[in-house]
């Protein structure tokens, strides 16, 4: 194995633990450092940088931080619209009903495309709640009649007696550092590949560092493997990259400057 100080360092742009599960079981079991990487995370969990698909475009555009879109992440996860309102039942139900999220994160942008369809554009009402632990105990408390929350914040939800509204499946993009070679993120690639095959192996192995956010509220064998699945990463292409920006442009969301070879590298 490479000494440590040897190993080129790879910054990784933390966001919630349901999605950076594949990278916090490289570290932990040590496949990067078998890689010849020094992986770590470049800030706490008490300042994560969400990186749904859209919000990595909309980071690297307005944000001073460095770094490329360099994959779709392996956390496939859903963010689910929660309610403990018996006259919430469906998303037609939700015309002017503001539904609290992280702005400008997952749970924002899914909102939206589950919800327009169905009451149209003018009728979503978005709620400003931070952190999912922050909109979930705004929930329990009445603050909010209805939240969007990811993984682990559904299965307790569910356990406490809400209820889902709408679900939408979406994937990351993974934003690492702008200075790596083709052949290092070839290799951390690999390596985070290994850990999804642990954590589909063995998934309750790992589940403590998803649930660890509700505070022993939901025990790592209460989480539900219905609303998060993790598979190899991925390229983002040119495709996938356009349908996204261009509906962020549509929305006001970007002001449509960047191309895909300005952000992605593959």
């Amino acid at each position: 194995m490479q000494p440590e100080q040897d190993r080129p360092a790879v910054g990784i742009a933390p966001n919630n633990p349901v999605f950076d599960l594949p990278v916090i079981v490289g570290i932990e079991q040590g496949l990067f450092a078998k890689a010849g990487l020094d992986v770590r995370f470049s800030a706490s969990y008490a300042d994560r940088y969400n990186v749904c698909e859209w919000a990595s475009i909309d980071r690297l555009e307005r944000g001073k931080r460095g770094g490329n879109i360099a994959a779709l992440r392996a956390a496939v996860a859903a963010q689910a619209i929660l309610t403990f309102d018996d006259k919430l039942q469906v998303p037609r139900d939700m015309a002017d009903v503001p539904v609290m999220v992280q702005e400008l994160t997952g749970s924002h942008y899914t909102t939206i495309q589950m919800l327009e369809s169905a009451v149209g554009s003018e009728h979503v009402k978005i709620q400003n709640g931070g952190l999912p632990q922050m909109r979930y105990a705004a929930l329990k408390d009445g603050t909010a009649r209805a939240i969007a929350v990811m993984e682990p914040f559904i299965s307790l939800g569910l356990k406490d007696g809400a209820h889902i509204i709408a679900a939408s499946f979406y994937r990351g993009g993974e934003v690492i550092s702008a200075d790596l070679t083709p052949e290092q993120r070839k290799a951390y690639y690999d390596a985070e590949n290994a850990a999804v095959d642990l954590i589909n192996a063995d998934f309750y192995k790992y589940a403590h560092h998803v649930t660890a956010h509700t505070k022993g509220a939901l025990k790592p064998t209460e989480l539900l493997r219905t609303f998060v699945r993790y598979k190899h990463v991925d390229y983002y292409d040119v495709t996938l990259f356009n349908r996204a920006y261009d509906w962020m442009k549509a929305r006001g969301m970007s002001e449509g400057q960047s191309q895909h070879a300005a952000l992605v590298v593959g």
